[in-house]
């Protein structure tokens, strides 16, 4: 069986920079664990997998990390809906409904950037049990933790930036991962980073569903509805983010840099 698969790099607007996602668009149904496999052989963050559903219009999506299946992706989502739209299977300015372990997800392709309507991820301020007063040498001015993942707010973007976390001590310390952020500077509201080495990635380049949570932290903090936010890995991402009552309007930009074929 041969599977199309393409490389997009996700909210950002030149080759080599923002997140890399594979996506592979399936005519037909392939196994749990060639999805795994398949992610695995592509050694990204994550790669998704599309196939049309039974409604018109729908398409079923899930993500895969190089080691398991996760609940939610948003630069995945977003490299999808990107790559759909140059193959042919959705059309630019059409609302795409995908069905996802996080409910259903609606992305729309809009000129240069594309608009994805999530789940807010309830954050709650909480102690973490390690990480008190510092987080590898930068001063801790706030904590919180949402599902599998924790939040830990440092005094200012420079900390952000210049840290640099010990995984293993991440790893023991972390179910899931933890969002580090400040901050940013102009003109940006925020900054980021995402370390999660136990789901096979030391420092995420952009995390979509990181800003899920971010948008719930900062509204609880400042009471702002909208943020300019921009993760701060090695690559760079640009994410605008609007909450909207329980739902997170995330837009972002991407580049596709690679179609090719896996022969399965």
């Amino acid at each position: 069986m041969k599977i199309p698969v393409a490389i997009v790099d996700a909210f950002t607007n030149k080759p080599f920079g923002g997140n890399p996602a594979a996506v592979c668009l399936l005519e037909e149904r392939i196994s749990s664990e060639d999805m795994q496999n398949i992610a695995m052989e592509m050694n990204l963050s994550e790669t998704a997998f599309v196939e049309k559903a039974e409604d018109d219009g729908h398409f079923n999506l899930r993500w895969f990390t190089p080691t398991l299946e996760i609940d939610l992706c948003g630069h995945a989502t977003l490299a999808s809906a990107f790559h759909m739209t140059h193959a042919g299977w959705a059309l630019p300015e059409e609302v795409i409904h995908f069905n996802t372990k996080s409910g259903e997800l609606k992305v729309t392709v809009k000129g240069e950037w594309i608009e994805m309507n999530f789940p807010l991820i309830p954050t709650f301020s909480e102690p973490h049990p390690y990480f008190k007063e510092a987080f590898f040498g930068k001063r801790i001015v706030g904590i919180s933790e949402l599902r599998k993942n924790w939040i830990i707010e440092l005094e200012d973007a420079e900390a952000v930036e210049s840290v640099t976390p010990d995984m293993l001590v991440v790893s023991e310390n972390s179910e899931e991962g933890i969002i580090i952020t400040a901050k940013g500077n102009q003109p940006f509201d925020i900054c980021s980073r995402f370390f999660g080495p136990n789901v096979g990635i030391d420092e995420d380049p952009v995390t979509g569903f990181a800003h899920c949570a971010l948008m719930d932290y900062w509204y609880q903090k400042t009471g702002v509805f909208t943020l300019h936010a921009y993760q701060a890995s090695k690559r760079g991402g640009e994410l605008r983010l609007e909450k909207q009552d329980d739902r997170v309007i995330i837009n972002g930009q991407a580049v596709q840099v690679l179609v090719g074929m896996l022969d399965l």
